[in-house]
C-alpha cells in the first residue's frame, strides 16, 4: 500500500470521525431540548391547574402538600415536592401572559435554569437575552448565575462584527457565521493577571478547551492546538483548529497579544488556502478564519481584508475584570458583609432584650 493512499484513508477517516461526531452532539442536542420543552409542558400545565383552582394561602397549602404525597407516591422518581408545585404555579403566572418568543425561549431551558430566572425576577427583555445565550453556549446553573450577577443583559452590546463574510460568503452562509462568531470574547476564565506571551494563552486556552469552547458558542468540536500544514516543502502552524458542525466548515484561530496589525490578515489568508487545499472535505464550506488578539481598530480591520477573498473575522479579548468594575464589586461585598454583620448583632441584642 502506497504512502499516497494511506494519506489518502487518513483524510477521509478524519471527515468520516468529524461526520459522526456532528450527528450525535446534534441528536443529543436536540433530545435535550425536547426533554426540556416536555417538562416545562408538564409543569405550566400542573402550574395552571393550581392557578385556575385558586389554591393559595392555608387552604391551598394544604391541598398542595396532599397533592405532593399522593403524585410522589406515584411518580417516585420525579421532583413533586410542595415547594416544586408551588414554583409550577409561579412559572405558569410568569409567562400566562408573556410574548409568545418569550415563552418559547424559557421553554426549552433546564427546569433548575427557569427557577433561576424566576427567583432573579429578572425583565422580560433580560429573560430573553439568558435564555438565548443559555442555549447558544450551553450555559450550566452556575454560569447562569454569574451572568445574572454580573447584569450582563445591560452591559452586552450587539456590535457588528470586524469581517468579510458578507462579501465572500453566501448569504445564508455569512448570516450563519454572524451568528456564531462575536466581536468580543471574555477569557478571565484563565485567571490571567498580567499580560502573557502568545504561547502561554494558547496554553491556557488548551487547558480549559471546555470552557473556551463554551465560550465560543455551541457547534464546536476541538481538532488541536500548533496544527502542523506541510506543503512545497514546508511547515505552517495554526494556533488553534476547529470543526464547527453547523457551519460546516474547519475554523482557524489564530491568537496574538497585541493590537491588531494588517499582516495578520495575510498569514490567515495563507492558512486558510493550505486548510482548504489539503484538509478540507469534500462536502464541506470553505474554511473560515477568526484573528483573537487584545485590541483592533475598526477602519484597520476593514482596510486589511478588503482585498482578500477568504472568510476572515477579527475579534479582541479581556482577560482580566477592568479595575473600575472589580473595585466596585469588592466595594459592593464589603459593603453587604458589613451590612449582615450588622444585622447579626442587631438580632443578637434582641435576643437578650428578649
Amino acid at each position: 500500500m502506497s504512502t499516497e493512499l494511506t494519506n489518502i484513508q487518513e483524510r477521509d477517516y478524519n471527515e468520516i470521525l468529524l461526520q459522526a461526531v456532528a450527528v450525535i452532539e446534534s441528536s443529543r442536542s436536540q433530545i435535550a431540548r425536547k426533554l426540556n420543552e416536555s417538562v416545562s409542558n408538564a409543569y405550566w400545565n400542573i402550574g395552571k391547574l393550581l392557578y385556575d383552582r385558586k389554591l393559595e394561602g392555608k387552604h391551598g397549602d394544604s391541598v398542595v402538600k396532599r397533592l405532593s404525597y399522593d403524585l410522589k407516591t406515584r411518580f417516585p422518581h420525579i421532583g413533586l415536592s410542595p415547594r416544586q408545585l408551588w414554583n409550577m404555579k409561579k412559572f405558569y403566572v410568569r409567562y400566562s401572559n408573556a410574548d409568545p418568543k418569550l415563552l418559547q425561549s424559557v421553554a426549552v431551558l433546564p427546569w433548575s435554569h427557569n427557577l433561576l430566572l424566576l427567583n432573579k425576577n429578572v425583565d422580560d427583555g433580560a429573560t430573553m437575552f439568558y435564555a438565548h445565550e443559555t442555549v447558544a453556549k450551553h450555559w450550566n446553573r452556575d454560569l447562569l448565575l454569574n451572568a445574572i450577577n454580573m447584569k450582563m443583559h445591560e452591559t452586552h452590546k450587539l456590535v457588528p462584527l470586524d469581517n468579510n463574510f458578507s462579501r465572500v460568503l453566501s448569504a445564508e452562509q455569512a448570516a450563519y457565521a454572524n451568528e456564531v462568531f462575536k466581536d468580543r470574547y471574555n477569557l478571565g476564565f484563565l485567571g490571567a493577571t498580567n499580560p502573557i506571551l502568545e504561547l502561554e494563552l494558547e496554553s491556557r486556552l488548551v487547558s480549559k478547551i471546555t470552557r473556551f469552547l463554551m465560550e465560543l458558542g455551541k457547534g464546536f468540536t476541538f481538532i488541536g492546538n500548533q496544527h502542523v500544514l506541510e506543503y512545497n516543502g514546508k511547515e505552517s502552524r495554526v494556533d488553534m483548529l476547529f470543526f464547527h458542525r453547523g457551519l460546516r466548515a474547519l475554523i482557524a484561530i489564530d491568537l496574538k497579544i497585541g493590537i491588531f496589525k494588517p499582516e495578520y490578515a495575510g498569514k490567515m489568508n495563507y492558512y486558510l488556502s493550505l486548510l482548504d487545499r489539503l484538509e478540507r472535505g469534500e462536502n464541506e464550506n470553505r474554511s473560515i478564519g477568526i484573528i483573537l488578539c487584545a485590541e483592533k481598530d475598526h477602519v484597520d480591520v476593514e482596510l486589511a481584508l478588503e482585498d482578500f477573498h477568504k472568510p476572515i473575522g477579527v475579534a479582541d479579548y479581556s482577560l482580566i475584570v477592568p479595575k473600575e468594575e472589580l473595585q466596585k464589586v469588592l466595594t459592593d461585598e464589603i459593603r453587604a458583609f458589613e451590612e449582615d454583620v450588622e444585622s447579626s448583632k442587631r438580632l443578637e441584642e434582641d435576643k437578650k432584650n428578649d
